[in-house]
């Protein structure tokens, strides 16, 4: 996709990992370039979207910081919007479990970031692995089933990936396809031990 493309004030808002009204407020105030579409609705390039994140200091190589801002931002929308509520695994999960689940999201997420700003070194995996074991053994006691936990972990851990996806079109320019797909592969080797060490948690229960 082209960098002139214009998108949606929601898509935009994803991007950013932030509340819609939030972009608003920045188009508002000038600090966010933007345009209307003839029906009056917001229009953002995301070209200026990844400038704009340059200048507010949040980018370290490879955008690494920027992108889990952005996943974060896209869970924070589902919980306070009401996405998840639909989804039975949510549905199950006791309010003193969903309050560590949100805990453990932002934990895990730094953890990742860490992860891959020190380069994906291995020792760094025992993290994925201690993560894991603390997901399994909170989701254990309210009786959801591996396949339950493993429903909920896709369901977190694909706003990290959309989010690599999203930024590598952004970045086409300026990063080529093989650092994207070295960022991808190290993001992969996070989630599948932190997968595997679930499936290994209820594998002992």
């Amino acid at each position: 996709m082209s960098e002139s493309e214009w998108i949606s004030l929601r898509h935009a808002a994803e991007i950013l990992g932030v509340h819609p009204a939030t972009v608003r407020n920045w188009a508002d105030k000038g600090d966010l370039p933007s345009r209307r579409t003839p029906g009056g609705h917001r229009r953002f390039r995301k070209a200026d979207l990844l400038h704009y994140a340059e200048t507010q200091g949040e980018l370290q190589p490879m955008e690494v910081q920027v992108i889990i801002q952005s996943a974060l931002g896209q869970a924070r929308l589902q919980v306070s919007g009401g996405g998840m509520a639909g989804q039975p695994w949510y549905s199950q999960m006791s309010e003193a479990s969903r309050r560590h689940m949100r805990d453990k999201g932002v934990e895990t997420m730094e953890a990742i970031r860490r992860y891959l700003a020190q380069g994906a070194p291995d020792d760094q995996l025992a993290t994925a692995i201690r993560l894991g074991k603390d997901y399994a053994a909170a989701l254990s006691r309210d009786g959801l089933s591996l396949a339950q936990a493993m429903r909920g972990f896709f369901y977190f851990t694909d706003f990290i990936i959309n989010s690599v996806l999203t930024w590598s079109e952004i970045t086409q320019s300026r990063t080529s396809p093989a650092d994207w797909g070295t960022l991808l592969r190290q993001v992969n080797a996070f989630i599948h031990t932190m997968l595997l060490s679930i499936a290994e948690y209820y594998d002992s229960e």
